[in-house]
């Protein structure tokens, strides 16, 4: 009994021991992400441009980009409509847009309709932009909520608001019954689904707004990868704005895809 009492003993402290790091690790959920509560009875023109500044600032993640970094155009020292109003008359402007707010959505929705010359992707010859829809994964702004990104972008310059007031609630997006939510299955798509290459240099895209990641499995452990990942603001890189966001809705699965890609990558700092 002595004998198979240790081994016993031991198999039970092992349990408890990963039971206890389950409990205390964070349980991300791939969850559709939820739309921002609108009361439209109360919705006035400043009240859904304030929103948009909202929006702009925190879920559509836009400022991150659009700052003076260099890693997007810095919307907010010029008139964008009267900007978008000389782009859509360019000779080479291949878009749909008609107007200001066209172009503004189209900006939004299918980034890569425009790209504004020296911020496409690299080696694209500015045929495709870094940013993503808004519209889709990982940001995914409703309708309600790109109409007020484009309201306060028009408002800022003291431009009038065109975009309608929002008179009922979009439908909400709802997976199909028995779906769970569409999961990145390789690491490239998990890089791609949370918009890494947008602040981060990785694989083929160059970014000096993060902290390089080609070669982060050099720089950081296994552990301290994660937790960057989990809690960005656990530690700040220096000489970085601390302005990498949550992932709330990311998988384990996800996770795990990507701790173990950033921890191979050990090249020489881009």
């Amino acid at each position: 009994m002595t004998a198979l009492a240790r081994p016993l003993a031991f198999s039970i402290v092992l349990i408890l021991a990963f039971a206890a790091v389950t409990y205390v690790l964070p349980q991300m959920r791939g969850e559709a992400p939820e739309d921002k509560e609108v009361n439209l009875g109360e919705l006035t023109v400043e009240s859904y441009a304030a929103l948009g500044q909202e929006l702009y600032d925190g879920k559509g993640t836009c400022a991150l980009c659009h700052n003076k970094l260099g890693r997007a155009p810095d919307l907010l020292t010029y008139d964008v409509v009267k900007t978008s109003l000389e782009r859509v008359a360019e000779a080479g402007y291949k878009g749909q847009a008609k107007d200001a707010e066209g172009y503004l959505r189209e900006s939004l929705v299918a980034p890569s309709a425009y790209v504004v010359r020296g911020f496409g992707k690299k080696g694209s010859d500015d045929t495709e932009s870094p940013m993503p829809a808004v519209d889709q994964p990982p940001i995914q702004l409703s309708e309600i909520e790109i109409g007020a990104v484009i309201a306060y972008l028009q408002k800022k310059d003291g431009n009038p608001v065109t975009v309608a007031l929002p008179k009922e609630a979009p439908a909400a997006r709802k997976p199909e019954a028995g779906a769970a939510p569409a999961s990145a299955q390789t690491a490239e798509a998990a890089l791609a689904k949370f918009g890494c290459a947008a602040c981060h240099s990785v694989l083929a895209t160059q970014s000096p707004v993060g902290p390089s990641l080609t070669d982060v499995g050099k720089r950081l452990s296994v552990e301290q990868i994660r937790t960057s990942i989990v809690d960005p603001k656990a530690v700040i890189a220096q000489g970085f704005p601390p302005i990498m966001p949550e992932f709330p809705h990311m998988t384990l699965t996800e996770l795990d895809l990507l701790v173990r890609f950033l921890a191979q990558q050990k090249g020489s700092v881009k």
